[in-house]
């Protein structure tokens, strides 16, 4: 399997710096190798998988077309993620002047399940209608630290702000999310 993307010993700082050089491979594997985490960003930032597909799509030709300007003090991942959360947050602006009632996503690998709970279908669904209500900001600092799991300082690094910013708007989500899911505790609709 030699010359295939998956087995590139090459690192990210590698690979980014051949492309700028005309490696005309070597964004393709760099992009391969993050591509699903990518997604996941694009996803979790916009909350529906087509405008997380048109996100995705836009930061990876910004990210091809300005590969020059990347400064080695950070990661490429790092660089990466902050271009894909602005791809996805430019997107959910543009939508929000022609915002409509999106039909409820449910995961059909979860309701086709024997063993399907409901409530925890309904728990799911809940927890995302929540997170659509979040302005962009709040939501990308929220699922950052608390879906992704990043800490403070990295959330922070990713999305290109400072750390008082990433725990303002992670506790002013975390507010407006409490009251948001509230029904799930009184059992109110």
């Amino acid at each position: 399997m030699s010359g295939g993307t998956t087995h590139d010993q090459r690192t990210d700082e590698q690979l980014l710096h051949a492309h700028i050089h005309g490696d005309p491979t070597a964004f393709t594997i760099l992009i391969t190798r993050h591509q699903s985490y990518l997604w996941t960003v694009a996803n979790r930032t916009t909350g529906n998988p087509d405008d997380a597909a048109d996100a995705l799509q836009e930061a990876l030709l910004s990210a091809h077309r300005t590969a020059h300007t990347f400064r080695a003090d950070a990661k490429v991942t790092s660089w990466l993620h902050r271009i894909v959360v602005n791809a996805a947050l430019d997107r959910l602006r543009r939508n929000a002047s022609r915002r409509t009632l999106p039909l409820p996503e449910f995961d059909t690998l979860a309701l086709s399940d024997d063993a399907d709970e409901f409530g925890r279908v309904d728990l799911a669904v809940s927890i995302d209608r929540a997170l659509d209500e979040l302005p962009p900001d709040q939501r990308a600092a929220v699922v950052a630290i608390d879906l992704e799991g990043y800490t403070v300082a990295e959330a922070a690094e990713r999305l290109g702000v400072p750390h008082g910013t990433i725990k303002s708007r992670c506790s002013r989500g975390r507010v407006k999310l409490a009251n948001l899911l509230r029904h799930l505790q009184t059992g109110d609709p």
